[in-house]
């Protein structure tokens, strides 16, 4: 497809690759591919930009090449938005600056860092770059928001410690984008999601001795809960003996979270169910069978769950028979 100076390739190969050698072009794209943006450039008359994506389920990554520029979500563009979105870029080459919650990460070749597209953020990039952006919905992550809030726009090395991991794996998927609209796009999707918990949760671990004095114990109570998602026998009582506190206090740690325990059980739960639902190997296997599983023991109220949390039932999901997230409308 050819329009004005951009030109969109989509061919058998699942990616979708868009160059731009017009910045207003460039600006459309970029908002279309992400959440809407307000993007700006000193570099105008000779700006060129690359973008090139595939997602799986409700994973989206984007490698993105282009000229200097600013990128910036306002509160005016948040206000317009119903979905609730964390985007990771890690950069390949060039540097770039990311401020978000008041705090500022300068990232180099090799670094990774986190923002919330809910929330105000900048990313300024002064020179040519290259960055790989994963974005997800938030619920796809088994931490509680206010404890990811912690990590927005702090730098984490693919160098050291977790990263070492983590974003080699992201790297290679970035270069194999293909593979996403695979018969294992959707295994790779969310292992790249549960790969960043993992970085998330190390990172926080790293942090807990300035941390509030109740998150090592909401850390041990989620492991708990995600070991013991499968028992139909999991809920306050319970949560709360195991780790000898009375269920007020259990309540209180969620309450902090924004959240119940009720809730998020239940959306563990349906997560659980979701991937299963999508993927290949089940295929075969009942919707009912999957909902028991995962603690669902009465089929009519999983389906009606379902329904509300996804806009669709397991069935219809099944068949592809809702909008994916992969392309975002303009409204995201």
């Amino acid at each position: 497809m050819l329009r004005g100076d951009l030109v969109t390739t989509a061919t058998a190969d699942p990616t979708t690759t868009t160059v731009a050698r017009d910045f207003t072009d460039f600006r459309t794209v970029v908002s279309h591919s992400f959440v809407p943006l307000h993007v700006t450039s000193e570099h105008r008359d000779h700006f060129r930009g690359r973008i090139r994506s595939c997602g799986a389920d409700d994973v989206q990554l984007t490698e993105v090449t282009a000229s200097a520029h600013v990128v910036e979500r306002t509160p005016e563009l948040i206000a317009r938005a119903d979905r609730h979105y964390y985007k990771l870029s890690l950069i390949l080459s060039g540097t770039g600056l990311l401020i978000q919650d008041n705090r500022e990460a300068m990232l180099r070749p090799g670094d990774v860092a986190l923002y919330d597209t809910h929330r105000p953020y900048s990313l300024a990039f002064e020179e040519d770059f290259r960055t790989l952006v994963v974005m997800f919905p938030q619920r796809l992550i088994d931490l509680p928001r206010d404890l990811v809030g912690q990590l927005t726009a702090v730098p984490m090395s693919g160098k050291r410690g977790m990263g070492n991991v983590v974003v080699p794996f992201l790297a290679q998927l970035g270069s194999n984008l293909d593979q996403l609209g695979g018969p294992a796009g959707v295994r790779l999707a969310h292992t790249a999601v549960d790969l960043l918990a993992t970085l998330f949760a190390s990172e926080l671990d790293l942090a807990r001795a300035t941390a509030g004095p109740h998150h090592e114990l909401m850390r041990r109570v989620l492991a708990f809960i995600d070991t013991n998602l499968s028992s139909t026998d999991l809920g306050p009582a319970q949560i709360a003996a195991e780790h000898y506190i009375s269920t007020r206090h259990l309540h209180g740690l969620f309450h902090e979270q924004g959240t119940t325990v009720s809730s998020w059980i239940r959306t563990r739960r349906l997560e659980h169910c979701r991937r299963e639902l999508l993927d290949p190997v089940h295929a075969s296997r009942p919707v009912a069978a999957i909902a028991a599983k995962w603690g669902f023991v009465d089929a009519p109220h999983f389906s009606r769950v379902f329904k509300t949390e996804f806009g669709c039932s397991p069935s219809e999901l099944r068949r592809g028979l809702t909008v994916s997230d992969r392309l975002l409308p303009p409204s995201a």
